[in-house]
């Protein structure tokens, strides 16, 4: 990890979550987004792999966690994962989808396991990340789309996934880590409501507060599908969240 986190690629992932960070900040869901012609295509390889997952149903079987049907979408996905890719990058760079892929594929789940977790939605990140050094985005153009229309998108992916095959959280450390699943969407999310007149940190304990902008705010949604999902006292099922919630000044800026 010492090594890892003294690379290139490491630095260059951080810088990537960071300067998405930056251009998320204060914006929200609801406002104008440009969406060029490579984030339309980004988002039309999620829709087709939604529409994988209609084609791999839930089998019925007694088990809390981890539906066997996810070993048939996964196949799925990893099999059109280059196609997919391919469909995004121009023909000059059609060979870079050999690499892509893997990205692609490893960013739903492990089909051994039929888990999901952080490290999962790190590859999608590096999905993106990869497509940007490639010159197929600008992330100073599209950036803001990347987060609110591409990742968003994948994160609604990935939630039907949890609830279609129940995926077991991979790496979860119970209630003693931030989310069993994400974490990006609370980073980008915290940025997003940096400056808000009203939304405070404090404000995950709303009802209304959260039926209101979990649309617009992706750490809202987060909070928002957390309670969906679990059940009992916010504090017990999620005390790194309730601790963060209480963050002094109440300050996005510093929960960020």
């Amino acid at each position: 990890m010492a090594a890892f986190k003294r690379s290139r690629s490491y630095k260059e992932f951080y810088g990537f979550v960071l300067k998405l960070s930056e251009i998320t900040k204060g914006k929200s869901k609801s406002d104008p987004i440009t969406t060029s012609e490579p984030i339309e295509k980004m988002l039309q390889v999620l829709e087709r792999m939604d529409v994988m997952m209609s084609e791999a149903p839930p089998t019925a079987q007694p088990t809390r966690y981890g539906n066997k049907a996810f070993k048939t979408w996964y196949k799925l996905v990893e099999d059109a994962s280059i196609d997919l890719s391919r469909s995004v990058v121009s023909e000059e760079l059609k060979d870079s989808a050999a690499e892509l892929g893997p990205y692609l594929a490893g960013s739903i789940g492990n089909s051994t396991r039929i888990d999901y977790g952080t490290g999962h939605e790190a590859s999608f990140a590096t999905w993106m990340l990869c497509i940007c050094k490639l010159g197929v985005i600008d992330i100073e153009k599209d950036g803001l789309a990347l987060v609110l229309r591409v990742f968003d998108r994948y994160l609604t992916l990935m939630r039907k996934a949890q609830k279609t095959y129940l995926l077991e959280p991979a790496g979860s450390h119970g209630v003693w880590g931030l989310d069993d699943y994400q974490f990006l969407p609370f980073v980008w999310g915290s940025a997003q409501l940096i400056g808000h007149p009203s939304i405070k940190p404090k404000s995950i304990h709303d009802g209304e507060v959260l039926k209101q902008s979990s649309d617009d705010y992706l750490y809202l949604s987060c909070i928002s599908f957390t309670k969906e999902m679990k059940r009992g006292p916010f504090g017990e099922h999620s005390p790194y969240l309730n601790d963060v919630s209480f963050v002094p000044h109440q300050l996005w800026e510093k929960v960020c």
